[in-house]
């Protein structure tokens, strides 16, 4: 009597692959790899594309910031010039990013490229001069708009780079430096005259020789 394994009946039971069902497989795959490598392409260019704005967002957020905390720290004589794009120049603050305990920043946009540059360092005037002792910075390039606008103890700052959306921003409590009030303290007997009223000199002819002499100019 022929003995009978458990592996012989496994065996005896599995039906093997035909050959049109090993042809439907082979066809079924080439339809899926391709649809499957092309989804894998996708997702690196978007994966690729989400990096580059990602990158770009930290730029643009660190360079709102960096001019945020320019004004912030300001002493608050702070002067702008508008032209195509405005001109902005903080004689005093504490944001400083080479380590100044004070510095000058200046926000300018340049002809080429409409780059936004900061200009940072000490008693320097603009147009810059090949002795002063600056650093130049490019924030951003391809500026369309660059507005900023000081009324009382606000400063409002309009940015917007070409084909991206526009970002603004309000700085508020930026106190303007105080005038130092001359000494109105007067001597004693001054302002009075130190002739008599019978004796006060005339002064009725000062008209008459003002003009003579704006007259000899």
């Amino acid at each position: 009597m022929k003995r009978l394994f458990v592996s012989d009946l496994w065996m005896g039971n599995k039906k093997a692959f035909t050959l049109l069902e090993v042809l439907i497989s082979i066809a079924l795959l080439g339809i899926i790899l391709p649809a499957l490598y092309e989804s894998v392409n996708m997702l690196k260019d978007s994966n690729e594309h989400l990096f580059k704005y990602v990158e770009k967002s930290k730029k643009i957020t660190k360079a709102t910031k960096t001019l945020y905390l320019d004004i912030l720290s300001s002493d608050g004589n702070i002067t702008i010039k508008k032209d195509d794009f405005s001109r902005l120049c903080i004689e005093q603050t504490r944001n400083s990013l080479y380590e100044l305990p004070s510095a000058k920043v200046c926000w300018i946009v340049m002809k080429k490229e409409h780059a936004l540059l900061r200009i940072e360092g000490n008693g320097y005037m603009l147009p810059l001069r090949a002795d002063d002792r600056v650093e130049a910075d490019i924030i951003m390039k391809n500026l369309e708009i660059f507005d900023v606008y000081y009324s009382k103890d606000k400063v409002l700052v309009l940015i917007q780079q070409a084909k991206k959306e526009p970002i603004s921003f309000m700085v508020q409590g930026i106190g303007k430096p105080k005038k130092k009030k001359k000494n109105s303290k007067k001597k004693p007997g001054a302002g009075r005259s130190r002739f008599p009223s019978s004796k006060r000199a005339n002064t009725s002819g000062s008209s008459d020789i003002k003009s003579d002499t704006d007259s000899l100019k």
